[in-house]
C-alpha cells in the first residue's frame, strides 16, 4: 500500500492548483485522474485558447445558495495573482470583451505551466485511474483502484461536475460527498444553449447562423451580449449567461436592438426617407434574414415609412425591445460549460474548503455549489479554491 500526505482526485484546474500549493508546503502529494491527460477542460476551453481568468472577477459574478461563501477564497487568491503567474511564464495573452483574458497561442500554454509547477513542487500524477472505493478509518483515507490501494491523511475532491461528459465528467465527486454525509444540492446544466419549442423550431431554424447583439432577461436578471440562432435553439454569450438564471417553464425576454432607440430611429428615417419601406429601414439595425422572419411572423406589416402612425412605431418598438421566447429546455450537460448546484457550501469551511464534519476531506472547484458567469470566472474560482485548500490540506 502506498502512503501519501495528500491525494487530489481530479487533474483539472482546481485539482492541479491545489496539489501544487500542498506540495510547496512539503506535503507528499499525488493527483489521480480517470483521463489520459491532465487539464482536459482547460485544453478545450475558449475555443482552444483558454479564457483563464477575468480582470473584473468579484463575488458578484458567482451563483450559490450562499452568495458569501466564495468571498474568502476570491479575496485571498485573486485574478491578479494568477495573471502574475502567467506573466512569470512569459505566456502571451490578450483581453477580449468584458475583461476576459485569453492565451494568444493555445490553452496548452496554461496546461504546460501547471505541469511545470507540479514538476517543480514534486507533485506526482497518475492518469487513467478508475477509483472503485474510498474509505476512512483512524484518520486515514484509503483510495482503491484496480491497480493499487493508496492511503492519505488529506483527500481533496476536485473531479468537477457533470458538464461535458465526453471529457470524462462523472457524478463521482457528488457521490463521494454523499457517502461521507455531506449534503449535495440539486444539480443542473449551466452556461448552456436553450432549445426551441417544436412550433418555434419550425419557424426559426431557417435563420440558423444569424447573430446579433441583444439583452437577454429572465427572472429580473439581464445580460447584454451576442445571441445566435441555431438549428436547435438559441445560443451565444447572452443566452449562455442567462441560462444560469432561467428555469424550465420561464419566458425569456429579448431586446433585439438594445443599442438603438427603435422609436426615435424610425421617426428619423420617416422624416429622411418617407418612401422607404419599413423592412428596408429595419434591416439597417437588424440582420436582414431576421427582419424577413419577423415580417413573415406578422410582428410588423411592411409599408412605406410615411404611412406609419406614431402608435404603429410605438407598438413595433415594444415588440422588438421585449420579444418573448419560451424555450423548451436546455441542451443539457453535453454542451454545458458548467454544473450549477453541487456540494452544499454550508458543509464546508470557506477559509480552508475542508468539510466541517469530515476531517481531512476537501472539496474545490466545480463540484462545489459555486458557479461563475461566462468569461473566465469559473477558472478563477478553480484557482482560488484550489489555492486555499492547498494551504491547509
Amino acid at each position: 500500500m502506498q502512503q501519501w500526505d495528500v491525494i487530489v482526485i481530479g487533474a483539472g484546474a482546481a485539482g492541479l492548483f491545489c496539489a501544487i500549493e500542498a506540495a510547496k508546503r512539503g506535503r507528499k502529494t499525488l493527483v489521480l485522474d480517470n483521463g489520459k491527460r491532465i487539464g482536459r477542460k482547460i485544453l478545450m476551453s475558449g475555443g482552444g485558447r483558454c479564457n483563464f481568468t477575468n480582470i473584473y472577477a468579484s463575488p458578484a459574478n458567482y451563483l450559490s445558495e450562499n452568495r458569501h461563501f466564495c468571498k474568502s477564497a476570491l479575496s485571498r487568491y485573486t485574478q491578479w495573482d494568477f495573471i502574475a503567474l502567467v506573466q512569470q511564464y512569459g505566456i502571451a495573452y490578450h483581453e477580449k470583451t468584458l475583461g476576459q483574458l485569453f492565451c494568444d497561442n493555445s490553452a496548452k500554454d496554461i496546461v504546460d505551466m501547471l505541469q511545470q509547477e507540479c514538476d517543480k513542487a514534486g507533485v506526482q500524477i497518475a492518469l487513467q485511474q478508475e477509483i472503485s472505493n474510498v474509505t476512512f478509518a483512524d484518520g486515514q483515507y484509503q483510495v482503491v483502484t484496480p491497480q493499487l490501494t493508496r492511503q492519505c491523511q488529506s483527500l481533496v475532491v476536485a473531479c468537477g461536475g457533470l458538464s461535458l461528459p465526453n471529457l470524462g465528467a462523472t457524478a463521482f465527486g457528488f457521490q463521494l460527498a454523499e457517502q461521507f454525509g455531506l449534503k449535495v444540492l440539486p444539480v443542473r446544466a449551466g452556461l448552456v444553449p436553450l432549445t426551441w419549442q417544436p412550433s418555434d423550431k419550425a419557424v426559426f431554424e431557417e435563420i440558423s447562423g444569424v447573430s446579433l447583439p441583444v439583452t437577454a432577461e429572465a427572472n429580473n436578471v439581464v445580460f447584454p451580449e451576442d445571441m445566435l440562432f441555431t438549428h436547435r435553439g438559441l445560443s451565444g454569450p447572452a443566452i449562455l449567461q442567462i441560462s444560469n438564471y432561467w428555469q424550465p417553464g420561464d419566458e425569456l425576454t429579448i431586446n433585439l436592438a438594445p443599442e438603438q432607440a427603435i422609436a426615435s430611429f424610425l421617426s428619423e428615417q420617416q422624416q429622411q426617407h418617407p418612401a422607404q419601406e419599413l423592412k428596408t429601414a429595419l434591416a439597417k439595425i437588424l440582420p436582414k434574414r431576421l427582419v424577413e422572419k419577423l415580417l413573415e411572423l406578422q410582428v410588423f406589416q411592411n409599408q412605406p415609412l410615411k404611412a406609419l402612425h406614431a402608435k404603429n412605431i410605438e407598438r413595433l418598438d415594444q415588440a422588438l425591445s421585449c420579444y418573448i421566447f419560451k424555450p423548451n429546455g436546455t441542451e443539457g450537460y453535453r454542451t454545458a460549460e458548467v454544473t450549477l448546484g453541487g456540494v452544499d457550501t454550508n458543509e464546508l469551511s470557506s477559509k480552508t474548503m475542508e468539510a466541517k464534519n469530515q476531517p481531512g476531506m476537501y472539496f474545490i472547484g466545480e463540484v462545489v455549489d459555486v458557479t461563475g458567469w461566462l468569461g473566465g470566472y469559473n477558472f478563477q474560482w478553480a484557482w482560488a479554491s484550489g489555492w486555499v485548500a492547498g494551504q491547509y490540506c
